[in-house]
């Protein structure tokens, strides 16, 4: 709501009724909310800027929200609509007293009562327009993400294919578009940015079509899609149905996704049938089964059958029942058919799990959960500087954080190693477990990790299998007998090479073990000029050993800071990693060879002082900017023999045994080389 304000401090404020839900009052009553009574009166000197806090008191409703332009915004929250109710209606009766209860204010009209409750956390995952719920779902766009979109997609109605106006549909976006094409679900497309300097949303609109075809849309969904097209501008809150028009709100997309849009097709009244598709966990309530209700209602307290994926049953009771309000968890007694629940009371629930009626069950299609690729140990820090940056260091506690997650996120399989030296994480991809790693972080944990491990299989012959994955490039067409060749030396594949006037489109067949590292050997060779991605395709035949690193590492010698000096002339020997003033220590990766074999080196050397003057003295050491990793990166750089250092302010790569000494004796050890 909002309204003007005179200079100074009084405000007011009209209400009119409707008289039916979602439909504007015919006539317009006009009652006016005295802002100076009733417990709304509150002296608001004007502002005089276009920002202002969100300081707000529950009691004061336009307090801290009035422009300069003298507009007061009105906070929709319980308290404050229950003041501008109790102006408006007088002292109306209540039949709630603790101020998170509902309130139930009976109008002394002809209209039906007003129920005001506790206020709402976030507007993102539910929006209630025209008296209709909608349920939004954000899908995750990467590849290594691929299971829960598929998993989310099943509750889904209908899809928003959100592209730039200036650049248009991004690789990443083949892959999320064609499991939305794959249900069979229409799509809507959402043109944003439209007030980008370059924006061309009738362009873009063409290459998103065209996108469609070529991942095997119907002629139905192409339909659909063209006929449902909306320009907007996220950033300045405003959906258009033509780029050109002066419409200043989200309105449009709202009345299209209600008009556009197929209602659910549910039975409210058959048996119950749900489908967990995906978990949450809370301490004190346990595993969180979440997912849609197809038919039916569930009510607390029901007495529900699970059927697992593997065929097995087993009863249950629903203890708690939650619907989703906005961005939180409101709990209630009952969820009908078409709306997304949240259930608990399963006891040791899984994705997959269908909730339905002992008396008349209903069989739904099992959901299967795509296999851990890739595998990492999680290992306490051993670094010379452990705890200087962060709160949480022991190994119990890391333990206790890894097996919390564990209950949390189903996708990954995290196990304890026998000898109690780390745990082992096992997920979808680098970026799978780098999502995980980068949460530790941001907690305030330092641990390390080493290496990322291919999970083999064998088939039923007793051959080992192993992941491969589908490689995407697009790059400029005189860099692609590059992008070939790099792929050709990792045991790639290409299946598909499409030529166009200024981009090349090429597909690989690669192994999972091909593709560590291979993203930053693509960016080199095109010169960064390439986008890449890649996505799990199946298991295959083991290809053989594949090239990893050539080039060797320099190792500091020492615990110190690294030095202009030193630095300046070990750059001619390779690419460094540190710049002047980082603290490095003894086993610590400071830079890369430009030829194989690992060399130690002193960061900390400075230039020896004489009793005579130089010419060339003077002349300050000039260093080429170091080549900085992010935590991906890292992850594909390190050997066998290396760890990746995470803590809350930075990322380091070191050698597992530190000591220059103790390495060698390892190697003497394991016949790597001759005493």
């Amino acid at each position: 709501m909002a309204t003007q304000q005179a200079r100074g401090y009084k405000s007011a404020m009209t209400m009119d009724y409707e008289a039916s839900f979602g439909v504007a009052p015919g006539t317009k009553k006009g009652v006016v909310l005295p802002m100076n009574s009733n417990d709304l009166s509150k002296a608001q000197t004007l502002i005089e800027s276009d920002t202002i806090t969100n300081t707000r008191n529950d009691t004061q409703p336009a307090l801290g929200r009035v422009s300069v332009d003298g507009d007061i915004e009105m906070p929709a929250d319980y308290m404050s609509s229950g003041y501008m109710f109790k102006a408006l209606f007088g002292d109306p009766k209540t039949t709630g007293t603790a101020p998170n209860k509902t309130h139930v204010f009976t109008v002394k009209d002809t209209q039906p009562s007003i129920i005001v409750e506790k206020a709402f956390p976030d507007l993102n995952k539910y929006v209630r327009y025209k008296g209709v719920k909608i349920n939004v779902i954000d899908t995750p766009g990467h590849a290594d993400f691929g299971g829960e979109v598929e998993r989310v997609l099943k509750m889904a109605d209908g899809a928003l294919l959100l592209v730039d106006a200036a650049e248009g549909p991004m690789p990443q976006t083949r892959f999320v578009l064609r499991h939305a094409i794959d249900a069979g679900l229409s799509i809507m497309m959402v043109v944003n940015k439209i007030d980008r300097d370059g924006a061309r949303p009738e362009a873009v609109v063409n290459d998103s079509l065209d996108l469609m075809m070529d991942l095997g849309a119907t002629d139905e969904q192409l339909e659909f899609t063209m006929e449902h097209v909306i320009f907007a501008s996220g950033v300045n809150g405003y959906a258009r149905l033509d780029p050109n028009d002066d419409n200043d709100n989200m309105f449009p997309l709202l009345d299209m996704i209600i008009d556009g849009l197929p209602a659910p097709d549910v039975d409210i009244d058959g048996p119950l049938a749900m489908q967990c598709v995906t978990i949450d966990h809370s301490d004190y309530l346990g595993r969180i089964g979440i997912g849609r209700v197809y038919s039916g209602t569930v009510h607390t307290g029901d007495k529900i059958l699970v059927v697992k994926n593997d065929g097995s049953r087993a009863m249950s009771q629903v203890k708690q029942l939650f619907t989703f309000d906005y961005l939180g968890r409101k709990e209630c007694n009952e969820v009908d058919a078409g709306d997304i629940a949240a259930i608990v009371g399963v006891d040791n629930t899984d994705i997959g799990d269908v909730y339905t009626d002992p008396e008349n069950p209903v069989e739904l299609d099992p959901i299967e959960i795509d296999p851990p690729t890739l595998s990492i140990i999680f290992e306490p820090s051993t670094s010379p500087l452990v705890g200087r940056e962060g709160d949480i260091v022991g190994g119990r506690q890391l333990k206790e954080r890894l097996m919390t997650e564990r209950e949390n996120n189903v996708t990954m399989r995290i196990e304890e190693l026998p000898d109690k030296t780390g745990i082992e994480v096992s997920g979808r991809g680098i970026l799978h477990l780098s999502v995980l790693m980068e949460s530790m972080r941001r907690e305030g944990f330092e641990f390390q990790v080493g290496r990322p491990r291919v999970l083999f299989k064998k088939d039923a012959q007793g051959h080992t299998l192993e992941p491969i994955e589908q490689a995407v490039v697009e790059c400029n067409p005189e860099y692609a007998g590059k992008v070939i060749e790099v792929f050709g030396n990792v045991g790639g594949t290409m299946s598909i090479m499409d030529t166009g006037e200024t981009q090349t489109h090429l597909e690989f067949k690669i192994p999972t073990r091909g593709i560590m590292g291979l993203k930053t050997r693509v960016m080199n060779v095109t010169h960064g000029d390439a986008v890449f991605y890649h996505t799990f395709l199946e298991y295959g035949p083991f290809a053989g050993d594949i090239g990893s690193r050539q080039n060797g590492a320099m190792i500091s010698m020492s615990t110190e800071k690294a030095v202009a000096y030193a630095l300046g002339t070990l750059q001619e020997r390779g690419q460094l990693f540190v710049s002047p003033g980082v603290e490095c220590y003894e086993g610590m990766l400071v830079g890369e060879r430009s030829r194989p074999g690992d060399m130690v080196v002193n960061i900390a050397r400075t230039k020896s002082l004489g009793n005579q003057r130089s010419s060339t003295a003077d002349i300050s050491v000039q260093l080429t900017p170091p080549r900085l990793f992010t935590l991906e990166e890292a992850l594909e750089y390190i050997m066998d023999d290396e760890l990746v250092e995470i803590t809350p302010q930075n990322i380091r790569m070191r050698k597992r045994i530190l000591s220059e000494t103790e390495r060698r004796k390892w190697a003497v050890r394991n016949g790597m080389v001759k005493k």
